[in-house]
């Protein structure tokens, strides 16, 4: 009868050390596969959170003016500029440097009425010898003003209506509705009314007739008159996105507010802003 050869202390010990040493290395492969399933894991969220951050990033720099149908001519920043022509949405003659002006306006603001008043001739002498282009910016932030007949969309529509229908008119029309401003808690003017003004400024009976029927307000989708309500909404947006704080009015040349030292309700103080962004 034979019996299995006795195992020494010294080779249990042995025995021992290699199974530890087999145990320690299928430790480390399954470490090793655990790292690499973490660090894949780790590099596909992270490219996933860099493609959601450039959608955000991309939805936080779109202009909302992109999804609505806008004013012909105007910008993606909402406005409506006007060169020596005097024609709503051209610039046609003015020289290749001229300074840009930019003028953020709401038809119910009377600081905005006054600024026509005193700046608008300025600005109609320097467009109209080419060396400006002006960039009217429409917005509404009075609605809350006029007695529920929401005014400063209603007349910033049909300053967008008359710039795309009867771009000729556009100038004189946005001088008379500051010039017939209402007061502040008001009604203010009907569609009629601005029907009327809309024929002082010359525009073709057909469109005129339109602003008195209110065709051109809406979202578009009825009646045959582009309607530009959705575009004075996103331009108001857009103009808040651009400037931090909407308040009006806001000049802006060449991208810069005027200075807060520059007064231009003191006479000679805008043409003197403008002559020194001209260089």
């Amino acid at each position: 009868m034979s019996t299995a050869p006795r195992t020494t202390k010294a080779d249990r010990r042995e025995e021992a050390r290699v199974a530890a040493l087999r145990l320690r290395e299928e430790q480390q492969r399954a470490a090793r596969r655990q790292r690499t399933i973490v660090i894949g894991a780790l590099v596909a969220g992270l490219a996933g959170l860099a493609v959601l951050v450039t959608i955000i990033l991309g939805q936080a720099n779109a202009s909302p003016i992109e999804d609505v149908a806008r004013p012909a001519g105007s910008t993606l920043s909402g406005a409506i500029p006007v060169g020596q022509e005097g024609i709503a949405g051209r610039t046609d003659g003015t020289d290749p440097d001229a300074v840009v002006v930019s003028v953020y306006s709401d038809f119910l603001c009377p600081y905005c009425a006054l600024f026509e008043e005193l700046g608008g001739p300025v600005l109609d002498e320097y467009r109209e010898a080419g060396d400006i282009v002006v960039e009217y910016h429409p917005v509404s932030i009075l609605d809350r003003e006029s007695a529920g007949s929401v005014y400063s969309t209603r007349a910033a529509v049909t300053v967008a209506f008359v710039a795309d229908q009867a771009p000729e008119a556009f100038v004189e029309l946005n001088q008379l509705l500051m010039a017939n401003q209402p007061a502040e808690g008001v009604v203010g003017l009907t569609d009629e009314q601005m029907a009327d003004l809309a024929r002082q400024a010359g525009v073709p009976e057909e469109v005129a007739a339109q602003i008195a029927a209110g065709e051109h307000l809406g979202d578009g989708t009825a009646g045959d008159a582009p309607a530009f309500t959705p575009w004075v909404r996103a331009a108001t947006e857009q103009a808040s996105k651009d400037l931090g704080r909407l308040q009006t009015p806001t000049i802006l040349i060449d991208g810069e507010p005027l200075d807060e030292s520059v007064d231009w309700r003191e006479e000679g103080r805008l043409a003197e802003a403008i002559d020194a962004a001209r260089g």
